[in-house]
């Protein structure tokens, strides 16, 4: 059975997600091609080689255009998603994240789910970040995801609600039941949205399970601090197929 692994040894976000899947072989055209399903206008993708600390790993970034980068709310993601022309794992996938972001950001900010506003997240940035990693892992015939445990990082960081500590108040509530750490620079390394993915989409967290690996992949960070290999590392390869109940599955907010 195919499976990824995650290893989130500097945290994890959305665009890291996209960079360590192209990077493993996933050619951009492809993912890009299969994007044009969620039958949106406004944004594309840009790929380009970059260093981080001592590694060399795959910038993918999400490019807006002007007047797209509005805020998101759940409802707006569902009827998107209906309307995709996606294969229907990936957009079960993709609701799923939502649903639990949704949830997380609500149990955060003291408010429900369907009143959540994804503006911190870039809003049509989130989506694509979120459908790509879903469908990006589809194309490379991966049937289960598994993470390690997720560096969040330490000190703090400033939102529209103030400043918080990181890991932020959603992000923790994310990552309940996963195992974290933190390492390396103060400042933010896992977002929400790398969160929301890894707690959603992973059918087991901590050691490596036992694989043959094909392919690496290396996800570039945004920031590149000076030093530390802001990376998403992902290994991609075959293994035994574990029991049913490990397979790669959505779960549910609880």
């Amino acid at each position: 059975m195919r499976i990824a692994y995650f290893d989130c040894f500097s945290g994890v976000s959305g665009d890291m997600c996209l960079g360590a899947l192209v990077d493993t072989g996933l050619p951009l055209a492809d993912l890009a091609k299969g994007l044009e399903g969620l039958r949106l206008q406004g944004f594309s993708l840009r790929s380009r080689r970059v260093a981080r600390g001592a590694l060399s790993g795959t910038k993918v970034d999400v490019l807006i255009g002007k007047g797209r980068d509005r805020m998101v709310s759940l409802r707006d993601v569902r009827l998107v998603l209906k309307a995709a022309h996606l294969p229907e794992p990936v957009r079960d996938r993709s609701l799923s994240v939502f649903e639990r972001l949704a949830g997380a950001e609500g149990l955060a900010h003291r408010t429900l789910s369907a009143k959540v506003h994804f503006h911190e997240l870039g809003g049509l940035d989130a989506l694509v970040d979120v459908v790509g990693t879903a469908l990006g892992c589809h194309l490379l015939g991966v049937e289960a995801l598994y993470v390690s445990a997720i560096n969040v990082g330490s000190g703090t960081i400033r939102s529209e609600h103030g400043v918080s500590p990181a890991p932020a108040p959603a992000t923790a509530a994310l990552l309940k039941g996963l195992p974290i750490c933190a390492a390396g620079p103060r400042f933010e390394l896992t977002t929400p949205t790398g969160a929301a993915l890894m707690a959603t989409l992973s059918a087991g967290a901590g050691s490596m399970p036992a694989m043959t690996v094909t392919s690496i992949g290396y996800g570039a960070g945004e920031a590149d601090p000076p030093g530390w290999p802001n990376v998403l590392r992902v290994f991609v390869g075959d293994t035994l197929a574990p029991a049913e109940s490990d397979r790669w599955r959505p779960t549910s907010m609880t």
